[in-house]
């Protein structure tokens, strides 16, 4: 594939419309279509950002002959279904995170896309940054000695009303799904999959996680420490520190301007990347390699990597004891 990237949008909720911005923002990526679950929904979104067609279903989206890939920016009780649908069409699918409710649902998409020869990825964006990267060649080059320990935090204070989707166990409410997959996935960046998961949380009255914490232990002797929560406003900090130095993140660890790198014997050191720190260009970006180079996984956000993350979560989840209806076996919510 040469040329502009022709994009669906699936969905026109507020990660569809930021999503859709930074893309009208790169000269080679096109928005060519957006759909929603109404006419109505998605022809309002079509209107606002200039996109020539609009669909109230997704089926008629993943149709689309001239759509190259769909980004799923639905719900995340709904990814399963949504990205399934489009992968199902022969498109290829970046779909948001969490990549979908379950360890299990995980594993059907990769199989689809797989068995179809088609390309899919999360979308971690924040594996795709400068900074991260950056981050991960310093720690593969040996910079702060072997790994021992991370630390990462992602809460906020959220709703109270128990209608909110955050508070409801139907579309995978609480603090782990939508803010602790952050600290998660950046301890899987830097140490892979634990060997040990031990949780605890505070549970809502619906049975969801309103305040959790995560020790992940590996066979190294390596540990990460993590917390997420929608009823603390945490710093939003991490740090990784080895045997021969340490990285610290400020706020808002998730989409940073820099860190700061502290060796024994060295002064600090700092790294910064100029330009929006918050940009979904980098992981649009990414998808447009990929697709150009014939790659149906990114190496920067990997399908194992992914089904890893999903199982830690499912993990926590267990140990906490938080369980949603998608989790009953052969169950796919579409809406």
């Amino acid at each position: 594939m040469g040329g502009t990237v022709r994009w669906g949008v699936l969905a026109t909720g507020g990660m569809a419309a930021a999503f859709t911005t930074d893309l009208m923002r790169m000269p080679d990526a096109e928005v060519v279509a957006v759909a929603s679950r109404t006419a109505a929904s998605a022809e309002a979104f079509a209107g606002r950002f200039g996109i020539p067609r609009a669909y109230g279903s997704w089926d008629a989206l993943a149709a689309d002959e001239d759509v190259d890939v769909v980004y799923v920016a639905t719900p995340h009780a709904a990814h399963r279904a949504a990205a399934g649908l489009c992968l199902e069409a022969g498109k290829a699918v970046l779909c948001e995170k969490p990549f979908t409710m379950n360890a299990r649902e995980a594993e059907e998409l990769v199989a689809l896309a797989r068995e179809r020869g088609l390309f899919l990825m999360e979308a971690m964006w924040m594996y795709c940054g400068p900074v991260i990267r950056r981050l991960t060649e310093l720690v593969a080059g040996g910079a702060v000695g072997e790994v021992r320990s991370v630390h990462a935090d992602f809460g906020l204070v959220g709703p109270a009303d128990p209608g909110h989707r955050l508070r409801d166990p139907a579309v995978g409410g609480g603090a782990l799904l939508d803010l602790g997959v952050y600290p998660v996935s950046f301890a899987h960046l830097l140490l892979g999959e634990p060997d040990r998961v031990s949780a605890h949380a505070l549970l809502s009255p619906e049975g969801v996680d309103l305040n959790t914490g995560m020790l992940l232990g590996w066979d190294s002797g390596a540990t990460a420490l993590l917390s997420c929560s929608i009823v603390a406003d945490t710093p939003l900090t991490a740090s990784v520190s080895g045997t021969e130095g340490r990285i610290e993140f400020s706020r808002g660890f998730y989409r940073p301007e820099g860190f700061t790198l502290h060796r024994r014997g060295r002064e600090p050191e700092e790294f910064t990347v100029a330009g929006r720190r918050d940009s979904l260009q980098h992981e649009a970006a990414e998808v447009m390699r990929c697709l150009r180079a014939g790659e149906t996984e990114s190496p920067l956000v990997p399908l194992d990597g992914t089904l890893a993350v999903m199982r830690t979560l499912d993990a926590v989840r267990d140990r906490v004891g938080v369980r949603y209806p998608a989790d009953a076996e052969g169950a796919v919510t579409r809406a």
